[in-house]
């Protein structure tokens, strides 16, 4: 039996990126998969591919975070995993970010997060049932880049948001835990680079070799990770922040 047989699980934001490495994986460890996305072309692409169910759906409104929960019980009687794995990464520094871009990320980056645990929540205790939590976070959490502030302060309030709702669901036996990942190597980063930073075809290896390990964060070595984290072999593991990635915060020289 695979990890996540029998389980039900939502991954918003799984078209594309660690979202849909996560799709592949879970539907590989026997999993019944939903997930959402914004492009129709590309979700429909990945469902024919995993036999994933595709619901479309724009996250930024806090109404279809709670929609992609509602849909998924309706179809399938109940969630027993939730993966928020959507992100938006555009740059913006303390000076020059509008409240627009504010706004943006706090939509995609946590207030999605919020709405779509809610309703899950709300449909494991109404259940009586245990079920796991996996939201994916990001190293910039412990401040980040300059042009990366409107980002980093979302990512730092969704570690917070899994801590307490952690800390609020424990004796109902929901486990909720943070990965907060580096820099990995996704379609949306090959986008990030070129539009934002010039990077040229090689931008990849140029940054590859300049990180510990000779490459960037692996899509399927994160997916294994976040389907560990829902699955019975995390054990009791809940309300944990992790990094996964090769800077060590808090090592000198």
């Amino acid at each position: 039996m695979g990890l996540l047989e029998d389980k039900v699980l939502l991954v918003n934001g799984g078209s594309q990126g660690v979202g849909a490495g996560v799709v592949r994986a879970a539907v590989q460890e026997g999993a019944t998969v939903v997930f959402t996305g914004r492009r129709a072309d590309v979700g429909e692409k990945l469902a024919a591919d995993t036999g994933a169910h595709f619901v479309r759906a724009d996250l930024a409104d806090p109404a279809q975070a709670r929609d992609s929960v509602v849909r998924t019980v309706n179809a399938h009687g109940r969630i027993d995993c939730l993966v928020n794995a959507a992100g938006l990464t555009s740059r913006g520094s303390l000076l020059d970010t509008t409240p627009e871009l504010f706004d943006q990320h706090i939509a995609i980056n946590l207030r999605a997060p919020f709405f779509a645990m809610q309703a899950a929540v709300a449909d494991m205790t109404a259940r009586q049932a245990p079920g796991t939590i996996v939201n994916i976070g990001s190293n910039c959490a412990h401040g980040g880049p300059p042009d990366l502030a409107p980002y980093s302060a979302a990512k730092a309030g969704l570690a917070g948001l899994t801590r307490n709702a952690a800390h609020a669901h424990r004796w109902d036996r929901i486990r909720i835990n943070d990965l907060n990942i580096g820099w990995t190597d996704t379609e949306g980063e090959d986008a990030t680079q070129r539009a934002f930073h010039g990077a040229q075809d090689d931008w990849r290896e140029q940054a590859a070799a300049a990180l510990p390990m000779g490459k960037l964060g692996q899509v399927d070595e994160i997916a294994g990770f976040v389907v560990f984290l829902l699955s019975d072999r995390s054990g009791v593991m809940t309300g944990s922040v992790i990094d996964c990635d090769q800077i060590v915060f808090g090592g000198q020289g």
